[in-house]
């Protein structure tokens, strides 16, 4: 074997003999640096393509991207054991995205990503509420240190032309919440890729009727970008499902908030968003919470 595979396989292994909650933040960081290269080309795309029609493309050429690993192992393997289940979830999902993809094109996308992080309080709470999951006095804190870093990053734009954007994009987290939670219940029993396929076919089927309200045929350029926004975002949620396979789910949140960080860089780079400085102060707060919550973790499973 090439020693590079030798070496790939070796890193592996050493990975698989981690322990859960590090594998499963792993797989978050995997999963929140997708996401945020991804909202950054949605971005681009949706101040070209009307937002509901961005959002239905960038599912629906998701859900083509998994199509071909799905026929090889067999189609009969991608039939959900709960179809009502991942038809709640792509309702949540759905939801969530169209009023996502109404206040994204009038949105720094460092800020957008900063009232994103507002999801992971709603997921504790629902983790705790209804999948009984254990909340540890280190995961509050982390996610109120993280919270109060988001204040910091929002509370100035809350004012003037942009505030109802914010305001739009502040209701999306309970929505997004209530999917992941959903998710997280669906790994008891689905497998990672078929959650993916279906949450592209749902979205996908759901987003379709305001897509063709608003349908403008989209040139060779922009159906390279949605395609290329499909493969980077069932990457991510491939990511992020295995993650909530392997750990608890609010084990993994406070990772949510480096891709602040993320985020105001490829803002800075692609859209000459230059990062505030309660946009900066507020991701090493958030940064803090992170590094502080990830090394007691590791520590307490050890």
């Amino acid at each position: 074997m090439h020693p590079f595979l030798l070496s790939l396989c070796s890193l592996f292994q050493k990975f698989k003999n981690l322990n859960p909650t590090v594998q499963g933040l792993v797989w978050a960081t995997a999963a929140g640096m997708s996401f945020v290269v991804l909202n950054t080309l949605m971005r681009y795309l949706s101040q070209r393509v009307d937002p509901f029609e961005t959002l239905f493309l960038r599912y629906f050429f998701g859900m083509l991207v998994v199509l071909p690993f799905m026929w090889r192992a067999g189609f009969a393997q991608a039939w959900p054991k709960n179809v009502k289940g991942q038809f709640v979830r792509g309702g949540y999902h759905t939801l969530a995205l169209t009023l996502w993809f109404v206040a994204l094109p009038h949105i720094p996308l460092a800020d957008m990503t900063a009232i994103g992080f507002t999801t992971p309080i709603f997921i504790m709470l629902g983790a705790w509420i209804f999948l009984n999951e254990t909340m540890r006095w280190e995961r509050w804190i982390a996610a109120a240190v993280g919270f109060v870093g988001v204040v910091v990053v929002v509370a100035p734009g809350l004012s003037g032309e942009g505030g109802m954007y914010n305001l739009i994009m502040l209701a999306t987290s309970p929505l997004f919440a209530g999917s992941f939670l959903v998710t997280k219940a669906l790994t008891k029993y689905e497998r990672p890729t078929v959650i993916v396929l279906w949450q592209g076919l749902t979205v996908s089927l759901l987003s379709l009727p305001l897509a063709l309200w608003h349908w403008q045929t989209p040139d060779l350029f922009q159906c390279a970008g949605f395609l290329l926004c499909g493969a980077i975002g069932s990457l991510g949620h491939y990511f992020l499902t295995r993650s909530y396979s392997v750990a608890d789910i609010s084990a993994t949140q406070s990772l949510k908030f480096l891709e602040l960080v993320w985020a105001s860089m490829m803002g800075w780079l692609v859209f000459a968003d230059v990062p505030t400085s309660t946009t900066i102060m507020g991701g090493v707060i958030i940064s803090a919470s992170t590094v502080w919550v990830a090394r007691r973790e590791s520590r307490k499973r050890a």
